[in-house]
C-alpha cells in the first residue's frame, strides 16, 4: 500500500519539473548587479548580440510596415494582439485539466474575436463609411452593419457565455471559472492598449510612431547604460534594472523626443489624419503644430557656433512631455510585468522574439504609453470646439441616405431664406 502511494503520475512529475524550472529562472538581485558592472560578466555578451540582432530585425520590419501606411500598421497591431493573447492564455493553462475540457480553448478565442469585432467596429466605422460613400449598395450595407453592430457583438458574447455554462464539469468548476475570469482580464489588458493605439494611428501616424519610438529608444539605452555603467539596483522587482541605466535612458529619451518630433513632423503622410480606409498617401494642411518657427541665435552663441538660426516645430514642445512620460512613468509598465512574472515564477511571457522573450514582454510599456499619447493628444492638441468635420461625421454615421437628402434640402431652404433677408 505504501509503495503504491509513492508512485508518481506523469502529471505529478510534470508539475514537479515545472516548479523546479520556474524557480530557477529568476535571478537574485545580488547576482544581477550591485558592486559589479554587467560589462564584466562575459556571459552577457552572447545574449547582448542575440538581443541586438533581434532588435535590428524588429526595427527594420517596423520601419517597412510604417512606410506602407495606416492599414498595414493596424494589421500589425492585430497580429501583436493575437500573439499577446496566445501567450497570456497559455500562462495559467494546465494540460491535465484542459484534456478533460474539449473545446474550452476555442471558447477563449471566441471571446477574443468578439471583443476584436466590438472594438474595431466602433473605431473604424466612420472610416468605413467614408470609404464606401460613392457606392450606394455598399453604403447601405455598411450603415446596416453599424446600426446592428453592438447588438451582434452582444449576442456573440451571450453565445460564449452560454457555451461556458454548458461546458461546466463537476470537480473542475474552480479551474473553469478561474480561466473565465483570466480570459476577461486578458481582454481588458490587450484591447485597452490596442484601441488607443489604433485611434492614435488614424489621428496621424505621427501620434503612433513618436510614442512607440520613444519607448524603444528608452528600452535600448536603459539596456546600454545599464550594461556598461550599471552598479546601483533600481527596483527589486527587476534585479537587472539600475539607476545608471534609468537616468541615462531618461536623458537620452527626452532629447530624442525633441529631435525626432522635428524629423517626423515634416512629412505630411505621417502627420495627416486618415479619414477613410484607403491606402493612398495623404496630403493635407499640416496645421500650426507642424509649421516651423524660426529663431535667430545671432549674438546669443559664440562666433564659432555653426548654426545662427534654428527651426523648431511647435509640436516639439509637446514631444518633450511625451519623452518625459516615456522615460519616467512608462517604465513602470515594465516593472508591473516583472512583478507579474515573478508572481508566476516565469522568466518571460514567451519565446517568440530571441533575446527579448515574448511579444507581451515588448508591449508592457507600450500599453501605458499608447493610452497617455491618446489622452494627451485629445486634451492638449485636438480643438475642443465643434467643427464642420465633427458634424459631418455624425450625419454620415447616424442618418440614412434619405435622411441626409432631406437634411440637404432643408439646409438649402434655410440658406435661401437667409440670403433673401440680407
Amino acid at each position: 500500500m505504501q509503495k503504491k502511494d509513492n508512485i508518481a503520475t506523469p502529471s505529478t512529475l510534470a508539475r514537479i519539473r515545472h516548479r523546479r524550472r520556474s524557480t530557477e529562472v529568476i535571478p537574485e538581485a545580488g547576482k544581477a548587479n550591485g558592486s559589479h558592472l554587467l560589462v564584466d560578466d562575459h556571459n552577457k555578451y552572447r545574449s547582448m548580440l542575440i538581443r541586438l540582432y533581434s532588435t535590428l530585425w524588429m526595427i527594420g520590419g517596423f520601419a517597412f510596415i510604417v512606410y506602407m501606411g495606416h492599414l498595414y500598421i493596424t494589421a500589425m497591431v492585430v497580429v501583436i494582439q493575437i500573439f499577446m493573447a496566445q501567450e497570456l492564455f497559455s500562462l495559467l493553462r494546465k494540460t491535465h485539466e484542459d484534456s478533460h475540457l474539449p473545446g474550452f480553448r476555442q471558447l477563449n478565442w471566441h471571446f477574443f474575436f468578439t471583443a476584436m469585432l466590438f472594438v474595431y467596429g466602433r473605431l473604424l466605422s466612420q472610416r468605413l463609411v467614408n470609404t464606401v460613400t460613392s457606392d450606394k449598395f455598399l453604403y447601405q450595407l455598411v450603415n446596416s452593419f453599424i446600426k446592428y453592430h453592438m447588438v451582434a457583438c452582444y449576442f456573440l458574447y451571450i453565445a460564449g457565455f452560454m457555451w461556458f455554462i454548458l461546458t461546466l464539469k463537476k470537480k473542475m468548476y474552480k479551474y473553469q471559472f478561474g480561466q473565465y475570469a483570466w480570459t476577461h482580464m486578458i481582454l481588458i489588458v490587450v484591447f485597452t492598449q490596442s484601441s488607443f493605439t489604433v485611434a492614435n494611428i488614424f489621428e496621424g501616424i505621427f501620434w503612433f510612431l513618436l510614442p512607440a519610438s520613444l519607448i524603444v529608444i528608452n528600452d535600448i539605452f536603459a539596456y546600454i547604460f545599464g550594461f556598461f555603467f550599471g552598479r546601483t539596483p533600481l527596483i527589486k522587482l527587476s534585479p537587472k534594472k539600475t539607476w545608471e541605466g534609468f537616468i541615462g535612458a531618461s536623458v537620452t529619451t527626452i532629447i530624442s523626443a525633441f529631435v525626432l518630433a522635428n524629423v517626423l513632423g515634416r512629412y505630411q503622410w505621417l502627420t495627416c489624419p486618415r479619414k477613410d480606409l484607403s491606402t493612398g498617401w495623404l496630403h493635407c494642411d499640416p496645421g500650426p503644430l507642424f509649421k516651423p518657427e524660426h529663431f535667430t541665435l545671432q549674438g546669443r552663441v559664440p562666433q564659432w557656433f555653426p548654426w545662427k538660426e534654428i527651426s523648431v516645430l511647435p509640436v516639439q514642445w509637446h514631444a518633450l512631455w511625451l519623452g518625459l512620460f516615456a522615460s519616467i512613468i512608462a517604465p513602470f509598465g515594465g516593472f508591473f510585468a516583472s512583478g507579474f512574472k515573478r508572481a508566476f515564477k516565469i522568466k518571460d511571457f514567451g519565446d517568440s522574439i530571441p533575446g527579448h522573450g515574448g511579444m507581451t514582454d515588448r508591449m508592457d510599456c507600450q500599453m501605458v504609453m499608447a493610452v497617455f499619447a491618446y489622452i494627451y493628444h485629445h486634451t492638449f492638441i485636438v480643438p475642443q470646439s465643434i467643427s464642420v468635420e465633427m458634424i459631418l461625421d455624425q450625419i454620415l454615421t447616424n442618418l440614412s441616405f434619405e435622411e441626409q437628402q432631406a437634411l440637404l434640402v432643408k439646409l438649402g431652404q434655410i440658406m435661401q431664406e437667409r440670403l433673401g433677408y440680407s
